[in-house]
C-alpha cells in the first residue's frame, strides 16, 4: 500500500476532520461511476477507502506513524554505516597497487648500476677502446632494467603484498584514474521520493503542490509548464545529506485527480457533449466548458456516439508554451419523455409503413 497520506494528499499533522473532508473530495474524484472508461478507476477507489480507514483509527494511525518512523531510522543508519564502516579493500587500496605497479619500474631504473672492479693495468701495450654507439648502449641498459621490474609487477599482481587483492572493479577505476589523472569520485545519498495529487485547476494556476517527505516534513513544489498526469518532478539536492557525500535529489510523480468533467490524457483533455436523435442527424451548434471557460463547437449532421470533435487550444498547458486540445466526445442520448413523432418514424422504418 502507498503511503495513505499520499493517497489522500493532506498532511502527516492533519486532523480528524481535514481526513475526512480529503477522503470525501478523492472518493468523489476517483468513483468508478464517474470514471466508467478508467479501468483503474475502482482499484484507486478502493486504495483510497483503504487509506481513510487507516487514518481515522487513531491506533492504527499511530502504529503506521511509529512503524514509517522506525523504518525511516533503520535505513538512515544502515546508509551512515555504509558511509562510515572501513572496507577492507578500497579504492585508495587500488591506488597504492597501481602506485606499485607504475613505480617499480621508475624505482628500478633510477637504481644507480654498480661500479665496476678497477682492472689491473696490463703490461703490454694499451689497445684502443672500441667505440660504442650511444643508442646501442641505451638500449642495453633499459634491458637490465626492465627484468627486474617484471618480477616486481609479477608478484604484485598474484598478490605478495600485505593486504588482500582488491577487486576487479576497484582495479580498472583505479587504472583508469592514474591513466586520466581523475580523482576519486564522491558518492550520492540516494533519492527520496513522494507523490502528489493536483486537479486541472491547480495547473492553470500553476499552484504549488504540497509534497510529503518521508520523514513528515512538507515541500512547495512548482508545477512547470507541461506537467501531465504520470509526470515526474525532479528537485536537486533536496533529498537527504550526510557528511562526505553528495546530496540526493527529491523525486516528485505528479498524479492528476478524477474531474467530473474532463478526463486527462497528456496535454489533451476530454469531455462528453450529449446530444438528441434530432441534433445527431441534422447538426447543431453546441457549447461545452473549457478549463478557462464555455466555448461552441460545430456538431456535423448524421454524427453518432462514436465519434470526437477535437479543438485546439483548451487542452493543459505545454512546455512549448502553448496548450492542447480538447476532444470532444458525442454520446447520442434520447429525450427525458418519450416522443411519439419519433417513437412512429422509428416503427415505420423499421416495419416498413408509410405515414
Amino acid at each position: 500500500m502507498r503511503d495513505p497520506y499520499a493517497v489522500l494528499g493532506v498532511r502527516r499533522n492533519a486532523g480528524a476532520d481535514e481526513i475526512k473532508s480529503a477522503w470525501r473530495n478523492v472518493a468523489k474524484a476517483v468513483h468508478p461511476d464517474h470514471n466508467r472508461d478508467d479501468p483503474n478507476a475502482a482499484a484507486r477507489f478502493a486504495e483510497a477507502g483503504r487509506a481513510y480507514e487507516l487514518l481515522k483509527d487513531p491506533k492504527l494511525r499511530n502504529r503506521y506513524d511509529n512503524a514509517r518512523r522506525e523504518a525511516d531510522l533503520r535505513r538512515m543508519e544502515e546508509m551512515k554505516r555504509k558511509q562510515e564502516t572501513p572496507r577492507d579493500i578500497d579504492p585508495e587500496t587500488a591506488e597504492e597497487m597501481i602506485s606499485r605497479i607504475f613505480g617499480a619500474e621508475t624505482r628500478q631504473q633510477a637504481k644507480p648500476q654498480p661500479a665496476a672492479k678497477p682492472q689491473p693495468e696490463a703490461k703490454s701495450e694499451p689497445k684502443p677502446e672500441p667505440k660504442v654507439e650511444p643508442s646501442v648502449t641505451a638500449e642495453a641498459t633499459d634491458q637490465k632494467s626492465e627484468a627486474p621490474a617484471e618480477n616486481d609487477d609479477r608478484n604484485v599482481r598474484f598478490g605478495i603484498l600485505p593486504r588482500a587483492a582488491a577487486p576487479a572493479a576497484e582495479l580498472v577505476s583505479a587504472i583508469v584514474r592514474r591513466i586520466r589523472g581523475a580523482q576519486k569520485p564522491v558518492d550520492k545519498v540516494p533519492d527520496i521520493f513522494s507523490e502528489v495529487t493536483v486537479t486541472i485547476a491547480d495547473i492553470f494556476r500553476r499552484e504549488k503542490a504540497t509534497a510529503m517527505l518521508p520523514d513528515g516534513q512538507t515541500l512547495k513544489v512548482t508545477l512547470p509548464p507541461g506537467t501531465v498526469d504520470g509526470s515526474v518532478i525532479r528537485l536537486k539536492e533536496q533529498g537527504y545529506r550526510l557528511n562526505g557525500m553528495i546530496r540526493g535529489d527529491l523525486v516528485v510523480h505528479v498524479h492528476i485527480a478524477a474531474d467530473d468533467t474532463f478526463r486527462p490524457n497528456g496535454v489533451d483533455l476530454h469531455t462528453t457533449l450529449p446530444i438528441n436523435i434530432q441534433d445527431a442527424v441534422l447538426g447543431c451548434e453546441a457549447k461545452v466548458e473549457t478549463p478557462t471557460g464555455a466555448t461552441t463547437v460545430t456538431v456535423p449532421a448524421w454524427s453518432g456516439s462514436d465519434q470526437t470533435i477535437r479543438v485546439e487550444g483548451h487542452g493543459l498547458p505545454d512546455a512549448e508554451g502553448g496548450r492542447g486540445a480538447l476532444v470532444v466526445e458525442l454520446r447520442l442520448m434520447l429525450w427525458e419523455k418519450p416522443d411519439e413523432k419519433i417513437t412512429d418514424l422509428m416503427r415505420a422504418r423499421r416495419d416498413g409503413l408509410v405515414l
